[in-house]
Formats: C-alpha cells, structure tokens, sequence
C-alpha cells in the first residue's frame, strides 16, 4: 500500500478475495484494507482490517466482518460502515492508556461516476475507477465518533457534495429530497 502498488496478491485469485481498497495516512501511521470474501458468491463476506505502524512495524489491531452488501449506484457521495479501535500506543501508559490513546477510524466510501477526488480533513483520495475507497484517521478517543468532513470534487475541482462529522447524508442527496419534496 505504502509502495502504491495494487494491494491485490498476484497469487490469489479474485474470485476467493478482492481486495476492494485500502488505504494508508502515513502521517498518523495507520491504514486499512477492504477485503471482499467470495466476491460473487451468496456467502459473500466483507472485512475491514485496520493496521497501526507500532514499534517498527506494521501491526493488525482490529476490524470486522459481515456479510456482503448489494452493489448499488450512487449519484456523488455514499459514506457507510464507520469502524474503529483503540491505538496500540494505549500500552504505553496503562494508567492513562484509554483517555489518552489515539482512536483509529474508518469509513467505506461509494462514489458516483462524476467525481475525481475527495477531500478527507486535509486528505486527498482519487476517485478509483470502481468507485468503491476506504478512508483511514486518528482522533482523539473522546472524539471517536466523528469523522472528517468529506467533500467530493469533480474534475474542475468544483465541489459536488460534502457529508458533514455527523451527518446520514450528504448534501447533494439533502438537495435533491428537499427539491421532490
């Protein structure tokens, strides 16, 4: 990931697992991969690793799994299935360890056709040719439920819609409700 390389084994075929995205902020040294299991299949599972660069080293320190989720299209910006877990940093000092340990966090992002890039916080992520993308951060554990401000921009770098920290939905579906309404 960190090599920008395509996360994908050569060795495994995509029909047992697709690694659907992933993604790394190097600066707070965490990442996470989306995994497909049996993408086709009716046993269909999906996994979110999340990973922590912790005393040298790349490190496993949580993720969930569950069945598959329907493919659907979507206009400009889908956000779903938040996840976290407390930082490895938390055994450093075991007294302080959870009000002090940074939470790790992320989100699976559907994008529509129209959009180049997203803005997470400060982050930029293309928009991959599948539309599908996994976003990683760290936040303060009392902050955990929050995520960044996601904004999605077009090629001309105007914006087509943004989700706010605690938001269901994006303002481009906001807008078009309100105008059926």
């Amino acid at each position: 990931m960190l090599a920008r390389e395509a996360p994908q084994p050569w060795w495994i075929p995509r029909r047992l697992l697709t690694v659907v995205s992933a993604d790394v902020d190097a600066t707070a040294g965490v990442g996470a991969v989306w995994i497909v299991w049996r993408p086709k299949s009716p046993r269909m599972r999906e996994h979110i690793a999340l990973l922590e660069w912790y005393e040298e080293q790349w490190r496993y320190v949580g993720g969930g799994s569950g069945p598959g989720e329907v493919p659907f299209n979507v206009d400009v910006l889908d956000v779903r299935s938040a996840g976290g877990v407390l930082s490895l940093t938390r055994r450093n000092d075991p007294p302080r360890s959870i009000t002090e340990a940074p939470w790790i966090s992320c989100v699976k992002v559907r994008l529509g056709r129209d959009v180049d890039h997203v803005l997470i916080g400060a982050r930029r992520i293309d928009n991959p040719e599948h539309c599908k993308l996994i976003a990683v951060w760290t936040s303060p554990y009392i902050s955990r439920g929050a995520r960044p401000v996601i904004v999605a921009l077009g090629a001309d770098g105007a914006e087509l819609s943004r989700i706010g920290p605690h938001d269901n939905l994006d303002a481009h579906t906001w807008a078009r409700l309100r105008k059926d309404l």
